[in-house]
């Protein structure tokens, strides 16, 4: 289990788009752990400076501000990298209901440039973010990979349109694709603040503020929460994947679905407090349940996830008790 027991050779170099992000940074720390080289490229638009500073006097890390709509900057990015984890986009459903231009540019087009640098840099192994999104309004649960419904959202349009070019590049061009959809993750890094923030850090920074925290709709619907330690395991076991995984994308979750009622309860209970939420309007554009199925994730990629939500949410709160 985990990812502690993989290695690469020491010279090997990982090119982390978003890399200042929140899964990004979590990606460039697990790397230099293992003893490898990192190139992080980041627009710092979405990501944070703070994130990486601790990297920076490591000799094997490497930073490149750079914005992946410009291809050049992809090219510089791609030269001499063995393995892309490409982690660079704008998330948020409700934003992109708002800015569907700006999605396009960047999670679609920013995505395709990245794909034919790494093509045309002969990059080993292409590893990208999608998202459980692309199941739209799929009823079946779980989740499971060949029973996508209809986008309800952008973002969810661009996610798709990442995985059917990516798989364009396996078949035609030779670059080996591996898709990782992203159900829930949370953990260290990610940002509570602002109106697109994620559920879990927002519970938790208004829980450790003393205040009420609020759920859009009723909090009946249910999400696959997964902690991010387990995301960087499902992009390393990626890279070491066959040859069979090239032009796929894997659910990457727990395999478990929660109501967001009891998510915050969860929280509430590992505070030691006892407050009830605000209920706000539901969120236009917003999958009401999901639970992955993540049988084909263990049989192409080896992926067997290590840390239960419970877990994972000890975890976050002493990074937020420390950090906030």
């Amino acid at each position: 289990m985990g990812y502690q027991d993989i290695t690469f050779p020491s010279d090997t170099v990982f090119l982390i788009t978003g890399g200042a992000g929140f899964i990004g940074s979590n990606l460039c720390e697990a790397v230099l752990k293992l003893g490898c080289r990192v190139r992080c490229l980041d627009d710092l638009s979405n990501g944070k400076q703070a994130n990486v500073d601790i990297f920076t006097e490591n000799p094997a890390y490497e930073f490149i501000r750079g914005d992946i709509r410009d291809f050049d900057t992809c090219m510089r990015a791609c030269d001499g990298a063995d393995y892309v984890l490409h982690q660079a986009a704008w998330g948020s459903v409700p934003r992109s209901l708002e800015l569907p231009l700006f999605y396009c540019a960047n999670n679609v087009s920013g995505t395709l440039n990245m794909l034919e640098a790494a093509r045309r840099n002969r990059v080993r192994k292409f590893v990208y973010a999608s998202s459980s999104s692309v199941y739209g309004d799929a009823r079946t649960l779980p989740q499971k990979e060949g029973a996508e419904g209809k986008p309800l959202s952008p973002y969810a349009v661009s996610k798709r349109e990442n995985e059917d070019w990516a798989r364009q590049y396996a078949v035609h061009f030779g670059l080996e694709t591996v898709g990782l959809r992203y159900f829930n993750v949370f953990g260290r890094r990610q940002d509570p603040d602002g109106p697109y923030a994620a559920v879990i850090p927002k519970f938790i920074r208004q829980l450790l503020r003393g205040e009420r925290p609020t759920i859009h709709g009723d909090g009946l619907q249910s999400r696959d929460f997964t902690y991010v330690e387990n995301v960087v395991e499902a992009n390393l076991k990626a890279c070491l994947a066959g040859e069979n995984a090239a032009g796929q994308a894997f659910n990457i979750a727990c395999g478990e679905s929660r109501p967001l009622l009891d998510v915050c309860r969860a929280i509430t209970d590992a505070l030691g407090v006892n407050v009830e939420p605000v209920f706000g309007p539901a969120r236009p554009g917003d999958i009401w349940h999901s639970k992955a199925d993540i049988g084909r994730a263990r049989e192409f990629l080896g992926y067997d996830p290590e840390w239960s939500f419970e877990r994972g949410i000890r975890a976050a709160i002493g990074w937020y008790r420390e950090n906030l």
